[in-house]
């Protein structure tokens, strides 16, 4: 129901804004307005401003800011017709009247809200029941105990005649209002009405506010068609706007500025237990638009959690589809692909939260998504198919209405159009390749296919990277205060750290510098086995990336080499940008090699292989060489 300018002006006037904020943020006065913590976004130093003489508040950090009715639509999650009901009548603001149709409405509604909830006690019970054993014995085999079930009122529908009609009717429940609820079929076919559910696990479905508007049943005999069915739709339940879990999921939500949404009520339920309180799930269809509303009203960036099969990779290409023209500054998706196979439920309870939380955390935007859903797998061998994948590219930069972030997008897929086509080009085509991972296999087209392994956060990493620093730390000085052996290790030793730190620090050098690294004379034998690695990187034609080649170097147990060489660019600088990368490799590789030829009796042998580049002089070459490392 539309209300007045005039009307929603007079709450806010009554509201007191910072009393309102302030049961959610701690506020200081300064001056005539009020100071607080962002309750949006994570900060040290406040930046969150209100004001009763505006009945304002705004965060200077990250950018929210509104009215009262705003700040209940955005802490809460509610919508505005819920806002100004909420704060009209904590103001004391008569709002206007119904007309008698509306009163009766609503009156009907309340009516068939008690029905529901009628339902929902029922299949309760049923569920204790003796008759209620075997879904209490499917439920054992999911790990659910008493306390889930009744946290998330799970039941249990009976297989036998028209049990929950003979139940309603005894509560003097009229047919028709059985039916509008949904919990029963109206009569067809020289048949009288029925339930609506038979021997199915019951999972209610509460509407924003908490309220039990319809039911989800699983099926618990093998040929049970299909295996989950919802209430059909209602004047109140519609499964396309409304999702499992919602009411309690949204302040959990708000608060981490995070959800996730899972495919199942299953998957919904191991995920609050594990821990991840903020996760919904659509009504058994695909993720509709004002589902995607609904999310963003909790978190700016929701997480999309899909099985990790053919049937998951669909679903979450149609999803990224889906928001296209929905897009705006700020708000967006992730998506998180489980390992081929899993589920939320199942990887939870085989891996427990840490498994979970690596795929949650491993997440891709929606930019990286329709980029793989159009290359993954495919041959770009020809000048007309990277000309059909840039057509595809565009048609879908042309799907979002928001100017500026189209924008965005078509730099981003021009840049890796570039990166995959463009960039040195060769004397044949070639097909984009995808940022190299450990232990990534080929597949078709040139395109890397990652094995199912255990992704590795920067937590991780970071843990690796101190029990190295711990297990062989870096010494500058000895006990007297002189200078120690590391530090003093020479001008050669210091002149190899720099040639790898360029080589961490910039990958795509391995790859244009082959050759001259593998010829490099190494005292070091830890660079000398980091270098190895580094070849064979390279070697697989995969597109490095520092990220993936740091991870690629701490599995294969060189997590003290890459701390030691971190150490020493910490204590210098570097100075380089991409233009001037190569440049400055070159001459710490020269300059290493020269430092390598200034023993007169080395510099003797070099010159003569110079001259006589025969097996003779080689060998006496590279024996002189490597007696380097011995002195």
């Amino acid at each position: 129901m539309r209300h007045a300018p005039h009307l929603l002006d007079e709450i806010l006037r009554r509201t007191d804004i910072v009393q309102l904020v302030g049961r959610r943020v701690k506020l200081v006065r300064k001056g005539q307005a009020y100071w607080g913590c962002c309750p949006f976004h994570g900060e040290k130093s406040a930046s969150f401003k209100v004001e009763n003489a505006r009945r304002t508040y705004k965060c200077f950090g990250c950018g929210k800011g509104g009215d009262a009715f705003r700040w209940l639509m955005e802490i809460e999650g509610i919508s505005f017709p819920e806002a100004v009901e909420r704060l009209a009548g904590e103001a004391g603001v008569e709002l206007p009247k119904w007309s008698p149709e509306d009163e009766a409405r609503e009156e009907k509604k309340k009516s068939l809200h008690d029905v529901i909830e009628a339902g929902a006690v029922f299949f309760e019970t049923q569920l204790q029941e003796p008759v209620g054993r075997e879904a209490r014995e499917y439920l054992k085999t999911r790990g659910l105990d008493a306390a889930t079930v009744k946290k998330f009122r799970l039941g249990y529908a009976p297989t036998a005649g028209n049990a929950l009609i003979a139940h309603l009717t005894s509560l003097n429940i009229s047919m028709d209002d059985i039916i509008a609820a949904g919990l029963a079929r109206p009569a067809d076919e020289g048949r009288g009405p029925r339930d609506f559910f038979f021997n199915r696990l019951m999972f209610p479905i509460g509407d924003g506010r908490g309220r039990i508007v319809a039911f989800g049943g699983r099926g618990l005999s093998p040929d049970a068609k299909p295996k989950y069915i919802n209430t059909a739709e209602t004047e109140f339940f519609s499964k396309g706007h409304q999702l499992y879990n919602l009411a309690t999921a949204r302040p959990a939500g708000i608060k981490a500025q995070s959800i996730i949404v899972a495919e199942g009520y299953m998957d919904v339920i191991a995920l609050v237990r594990a821990g991840f309180e903020a996760a919904v799930a659509p009504l058994g269809t695909a993720l509709t638009e004002d589902q995607l509303q609904l999310l963003w009203r909790v978190a700016p960036e929701p997480i999309l959690s899909f099985d990790g099969d053919a049937a998951g990779n669909k679903a979450a290409i149609r999803a990224a589809h889906l928001a296209l023209p929905h897009l705006k500054p700020g708000y967006s998706l992730r998506f998180a692909f489980l390992p081929t196979g899993e589920d939320p439920d199942s990887l939870i309870r085989t891996g427990g939260q840490g498994a979970m939380k690596a795929v949650l955390d491993a997440a891709l935007p929606l930019g990286e998504v329709l980029w793989k859903s159009e290359t993954e797998d495919k041959d770009f061998s020809t000048p007309e198919r990277r000309a059909g994948l840039e057509h595809l590219l565009a048609e879908h930069v042309a799907r979002i209405t928001d100017a500026k972030i189209a924008d965005y997008y078509r730099r981003d897929f021009d840049n890796r159009i570039f990166e995959a086509f463009k960039k040195r080009p060769a004397a044949g085509p070639k097909t984009p390749r995808a940022p190299w991972q450990p232990g990534a296999k080929k597949g078709r087209g040139g395109f890397n296919k990652t094995p199912p392994i255990e992704p590795v956060s920067e937590a991780l990493k970071a843990t690796l990277l101190v029990k190295a620093a711990r297990k062989a730390p870096l010494k500058t000085s000895s006990a007297d205060g002189s200078a120690s052996p590391e530090a003093n290790q020479g001008a050669l030793q210091v002149k190899e750290t720099e040639v790898f730190r360029h080589l961490i620090a910039f990958p795509g050098l391995i790859e244009r510098h082959t050759e001259l690294l593998a010829s490099l004379a190494l005292s070091d034998p830890f660079l000398d086995r980091l270098r190895g690695e580094l070849l064979n990187v390279a070697a697989s034609g995969s597109r490095l990336e520092s990220q993936g080649l740091e991870t690629h170097i701490i599995l294969r147990g060189m997590a003290d080499t890459l701390q030691r060489l971190k150490a020493h660019a910490a204590g210098s600088e570097m100075g380089e940008s991409g233009e001037d990368a190569d440049a400055r490799f070159l001459r710490a590789a020269h300059d290493l090699r020269a430092l390598a030829e200034t023993n007169p009796e080395r510099k003797r042998a070099s010159e003569r292989f110079k001259q006589e580049p025969n097996e003779e002089s080689c060998l006496e070459h590279l024996r002189l060489l490597r007696d380097r490392s011995a002195e």
